[in-house]
């Protein structure tokens, strides 16, 4: 019989998911994550079987978050135009202690061109995010918040293409004034 696991095993996939956030996968080491999770390489590798697999669930565990934070938020009463705003507000405010941008839109561009399986995990996710953005918006254009002559499915696909310009800014530096000043422009369409 084996030796019992004595780590936890969800502690070491969020704090993996922190040093991918932080850093990519590629550039992300085996090492390194054997200094952020506490774990030996062995303890690693028997739980986790690679360090691909480590990713795939630190990912799935960053999706799973973010996404019922979203699915919560565009569920509640507030009209689209505010939900919307604190969507956007949700980068612009982001908790300090967190890595800059998002692992998914830093995933997107890093692996999703020449990684089969990880793109069509991320793309499952943006259709999955896509669905909730756009379902709010349908309702919201059935109660008249916003112009007869605009599409819920177009405004839908603007407003996530609005949250990961806002990401990919705010990893590359951008401040709080230019973050805003970006969402502001993007509420003016509402």
């Amino acid at each position: 019989m084996g030796r019992p696991k004595e780590f936890d095993e969800e502690l070491a996939v969020d704090s993996a998911m922190r040093a991918f956030w932080a850093a990519g996968y590629e550039a992300t080491s085996t090492t390194d994550l054997c200094a952020i999770t506490g774990l030996g390489r062995s303890s690693i590798y028997n739980t986790f079987v690679s360090k691909q697999d480590l990713f795939d669930k630190a990912l799935r565990r960053y999706m799973a978050v973010k996404d019922a934070t979203t699915a919560e938020l565009l569920d509640g009463p507030r009209p689209v135009r505010e939900k919307v705003r604190t969507l956007f507000d949700q980068v612009i405010d982001a908790d300090p202690g967190d890595p800059l941008g998002c692992l998914v839109v830093n995933s997107l561009v890093e692996l999703a061109p020449r990684d089969r399986r990880t793109a069509n995990l991320l793309r499952r996710n943006q259709d999955k995010r896509f669905e909730l953005v756009s379902a709010a918006l349908a309702e919201a254009h059935r109660a008249g918040e916003l112009p007869a002559d605009r599409d819920p499915d177009e405004l839908a696909h603007f407003v996530l293409a609005t949250i990961s310009g806002l990401q990919v800014s705010a990893r590359g530096g951008a401040d709080r004034a230019v973050l805003r000043a970006i969402a502001n422009a993007a509420l003016s369409v509402f």
